[in-house]
């Protein structure tokens, strides 16, 4: 593998909801994928808490840490600017009830350890979050740096 100028943050991040994957990309172009599950079979856009929907939009990586549960953790920064226009929206419309809340704690972050067959076997568990297997989530933790930009698509 290429190692990165220690300089700068060459990286950003797609996440392909449709295609179940994670791809690393640098300034030299495609860098790695990660095969990936998410909260809901239904892929389309978070709406509110506790639909366990992943959020689409652009966002990115503003901590990383060690989660008790399942290891290496990158908490992004849901919900952003454009998250919440998008949630007041669609209050505004009535297509969520006034009390909807619109949720927080996206993170890309690794099954547990003896649950790597989650993402083997595309069984969508998490709340909303981006679940890499335990083994690659180490790797993928290891070299991206807080502040990477991360797109999360359908």
């Amino acid at each position: 593998m290429r190692k990165p100028a220690p300089a700068a943050n060459p990286y950003y991040i797609v996440v392909d909801k449709s295609d179940y994957e994670l791809k690393v990309y640098d300034d030299e172009g495609w860098y790695a994928t990660y095969p990936i599950v998410f909260g809901s079979r239904d892929l389309s856009d978070k709406m509110k808490e506790g639909d366990k929907k992943t959020p689409d939009g652009r966002f990115k990586i503003i901590q990383k840490k060690i989660h008790k549960k399942w290891g290496p953790e990158l908490l992004l920064d849901y919900p952003n600017e454009t998250s919440y226009k998008r949630f007041v929206d669609r209050k505004q419309r009535g297509i969520l009830p006034k009390n909807a809340k619109i949720g927080s704690g996206i993170a890309i972050h690794a099954t547990r350890p003896e649950e790597e067959w989650t993402v083997d076997n595309f069984y969508n568990w998490t709340d909303g979050c981006v679940s890499v297997k335990y083994t690659e989530m180490k790797d993928l933790f290891s070299y991206i740096p807080v502040g990477t930009p991360v797109t999360i698509q359908q």
